[in-house]
């Protein structure tokens, strides 16, 4: 028996990404989540591709993105939002 795995792939413009710590931090914690693979987060052009699962998981790391201070270009970015995101810039340079 074969199961055929339909695997999707987005690519997503963020807001408050400033350096290689974001990035870190960004694809670390995304690619922690169940169901997301092969993330690559581009400084240059504020945007983050990663294949997942299911819609679920989109809708999962959409909000893991907006946690840790970087939300979809486009969506709200209240001063609370770009702080957790200097936090996590800080977080993703320290390891």
């Amino acid at each position: 028996m074969y199961y055929i795995i339909s695997i999707m792939k987005t690519t997503l413009k963020i807001q408050n990404l400033k350096c290689e710590g974001c990035t870190t931090t960004i694809a670390k914690k995304l690619s922690a989540l169940h169901g997301i693979h092969y993330v690559k987060v581009n400084l240059g052009t504020s945007e983050v591709t990663f294949d997942y699962d299911s819609e679920l998981n989109l809708l999962d790391a959409k909000e893991t993105l907006k946690i840790i201070g970087y939300p979809e270009s486009g969506t709200e970015n209240p001063w609370s939002t770009k702080a957790r995101s200097y936090m996590s810039c800080a977080m993703g340079k320290m390891g």
